[in-house]
């Protein structure tokens, strides 16, 4: 992959190009802050609790849910690649607008089930055209270096908005008690809008087999060929798998659990909600930090056995340290995740199918997020979670630990995605500040 185009010293080519990469930043931030505001999120086991649904039927549905996701991801991703990401993230946004809408219109099982399949459908298709449309689309500016900072601040200008919003949410419960879920609809059709006047698809470098639009057989079967002979790729995908499933099971399906095993009333979990959301907004709006000391894949093993290491104290703490270590765990997330995302599209080589490649290591990624809560429901039942909480730690530092011996035995030069990352133009030049 070229970057001379996007490269500080060649003031010719990127200055001209400033403001159509800072159009594509600013309705990338709006987009990615209202498709994911989902204001139910603080409320919906009480929500669903209180619509008559027992225990079973709320965590069988969230593993239908990750099931679902892995299976809208493989034919999602092809259709980014066929079509085009922004058709991809228009269509997201409507079918997560309707989603929202099921709960009001249907409050019982099958309604909530139709919810979050529609959720797990609407989510498949932004997951990654959105990484792919930013990244390919900077690059056409001559703006590519500034990608991992518009990653990590569209994710912080998101993670805002929810410490903002989710103190709403008790209050609005008791004046509509559907609030929640028709503002996540309106919500998610704002971002139909952001979608709809994104700036066209972005010209990726020419290939040989550029005129001719790609068959969804030839995406999938290119995106299996691009991984057996990349080997840098493959490693970097399941060390995001790792990291993501660690920061997914900890923040959505363990949360609650660990607050009441420690004497924290569920009145409390809202606020603790918001520092953790807080702490993972700061963390992901400066990632840069980091690049300038160590490579990116070295703070993403480190950030991953800083992981590790909070889980394991989650067993040993009192209420006050629980809170803290969460807020901790946070963090480290909201550092690792653009870190994470770059190392994968900065190893993908120019030409492979970018959206299929990422729509594989999602799909991976919700295939183990899987496996992990049906694992973590049978602790729990158990009345395990500290043991849950332990094995845990050990099987990421494992991880680590193997991930670490293949990439000491894989063969050829270490590739530009591993290296440290150049120090960019300053970013307020891009965005008008």
């Amino acid at each position: 992959m070229s970057r001379s185009s996007a490269h500080p010293g060649n003031a010719g080519t990127s200055r001209p190009s400033a403001p159509g990469a800072r159009r594509i930043i600013r309705l990338n931030n709006a987009f990615q802050l209202l498709f994911n505001l989902l204001w139910w999120m603080p409320v919906f086991y009480a929500y669903q609790r209180q619509a008559g649904l027992s225990d079973g039927q709320i965590f069988g549905i969230q593993s239908i849910y990750y099931i679902a996701f892995c299976l809208f991801e493989i034919p999602t991703g092809l259709v980014a690649d066929r079509l085009g990401a922004r058709n991809c993230l228009r269509a997201g946004a409507m079918v997560m607008t309707a989603a929202n809408l099921a709960p009001l219109l249907a409050p019982t099982y099958t309604g909530f089930l139709a919810h979050f399949l529609a959720i797990a459908a609407g989510r498949s298709l932004t997951s990654g055209a959105a990484s792919a449309y930013l990244y390919d689309s900077l690059r056409a500016q001559g703006a590519g270096e500034h990608y991992l900072k518009a990653e990590g601040q569209a994710r912080a200008w998101g993670l805002g908005a929810k410490v903002l919003c989710w103190p709403l949410v008790g209050p609005l419960m008791n004046l509509a008690h559907g609030a929640p879920y028709a503002l996540s609809a309106l919500s998610a059709a704002g971002s139909v809008v952001c979608a709809m006047v994104l700036p066209g698809r972005a010209t990726s470098p020419p290939t040989a087999g550029a005129r001719r639009r790609p068959t969804a057989l030839r995406d999938a079967t290119a995106a299996l060929r691009t991984l057996r002979a990349t080997p840098w790729l493959a490693l970097v995908m399941v060390q995001g798998v790792a990291v993501f499933t660690l920061s997914r099971i900890c923040q959505v399906n363990l949360f609650q659990p660990v607050l009441l095993d420690h004497g924290i009333g569920e009145s409390s979990h809202g606020a603790v909600l918001a520092a953790m959301t807080v702490a993972e907004a700061l963390a992901s709006a400066r990632p840069q930090w980091l690049t300038a000391r160590l490579r990116p894949a070295s703070w993403v093993t480190l950030l991953s056995l800083a992981m590790a290491g909070t889980l394991a104290g989650l067993a040993l703490g009192g209420p006050w340290t629980v809170i803290v270590l969460l807020c901790l765990f946070a963090a480290v997330c909201g550092f690792t995740y653009p870190l994470q995302r770059k190392l994968v599209n900065d190893a993908i080589p120019p030409g492979a199918p970018r959206a299929t490649l990422l729509s594989v290591e999602s799909i991976v990624d919700r295939a183990v997020c899987a496996l992990v809560a049906v694992a973590a429901g049978s602790y729990l039942e158990a009345g395990r979670l500290d043991a849950l909480l332990w094995h845990s730690a050990l099987l990421t530092g494992a991880l680590v630990a193997v991930w670490h011996l293949a990439l000491r035995h894989s063969a050829g030069p270490v590739p530009t995605a591993l290296r440290r990352s150049p120090r960019p133009q300053p970013y307020r030049d891009l965005m008008g500040k």
